[in-house]
């Protein structure tokens, strides 16, 4: 089977992208399953309920995210009534939501997905090597397919679980920096793995923010007010072909595709909404 990963879509331009980007390249592909993480979804902070479902409208099965889930209080009641939306399994019991899933496919193949944080430079939330032990003894039960999102700041925590679960999990990619890496490969025990899948969105930014706040932040040492950014927009993620009876990756593909360059234009008759998810 061939699973499909966006990475970090941010703000308006990222949607718009993957709206455009995703529908083609399934079906060239023959993509059996679609994940991405959408934590920057909303004006590059956090998502919301219309956000999510139009997410979904497009194709994706299962969206996974990291520490900006929480910025927009009202997406918290609708973790706790969806199960193709996640945060990380490693936030503290009693919280909204949950970080893993199984889905099973039309094709009658299962598919888990399990959402982990890193704790260098995030917050000191609960440990994603022990989680991710205690998440698998479940996840096994249905399926020897599992992909995992580590969203994290540090290669080398990212690269230490990689090859701490290398053999039980089919993928685990990294997230949260934005900026992809070239380091994919597949682990000695057959677990695909790249330390960061790359940002959707626009690229003539600072991690998919306006320059001139970004640069005026680090300039001036006070808080400026972000926006997100509008030029050179690219799809950023992963192509992964698993063996359906080991669980075992057969292959891993980044995927980097220019979306302004192929005649596309934001400025359509289709309304994009607003920020807030008037999304439409």
């Amino acid at each position: 089977m061939k699973l499909l990963f966006i990475g970090d879509i941010v703000g308006k331009k990222g949607r718009w992208a993957l709206s455009r980007f995703l529908p083609d390249f399934v079906e060239k592909n023959e993509i059996d399953f679609v994940t991405a993480n959408i934590e920057n979804a909303a004006g590059g902070y956090g998502t919301t309920h219309n956000i999510t479902r139009k997410i979904r409208s497009y194709g994706v099965h299962v969206q996974t995210s990291g520490n900006h889930i929480w910025d927009r209080p009202d997406i918290r009641e609708y973790l706790d009534n969806t199960d193709y939306l996640l945060r990380p399994a490693n936030y503290p019991l009693g919280l909204p939501g949950h970080g893993s899933v199984v889905i099973s496919l039309d094709n009658g193949i299962k598919v888990g997905v399990l959402n982990l944080e890193g704790r260098d430079f995030l917050s000191r939330i609960d440990c994603p090597f022990r989680t991710a032990d205690a998440e698998l003894t479940l996840m096994k039960r249905e399926t020897n397919i599992v992909f995992v999102d580590f969203h994290a700041e540090q290669i080398e925590e990212k690269r230490a679980l990689g090859f701490y679960l290398d053999g039980r999990i089919s993928a685990i990619v990294g997230t949260h920096t934005h900026v992809q890496t070239r380091d994919e490969m597949i682990l000695p025990k057959g677990t695909a793995y790249i330390s960061d899948s790359g940002m959707t969105g626009a690229y003539d930014s600072v991690l998919g923010m306006n320059k001139k706040a970004a640069i005026g932040r680090f300039v001036s040492g006070i808080p400026h007010k972000f926006k997100v950014a509008e030029n050179d927009v690219k799809v950023c993620g992963v192509m992964i072909t698993i063996n359906e009876q080991t669980g075992q990756a057969v292959s891993i593909e980044r995927i980097m595709e220019d979306i302004t360059e192929n005649g596309a234009n934001m400025n359509s008759s289709q309304n994009w909404g607003d920020e807030n998810g008037a999304h439409t």
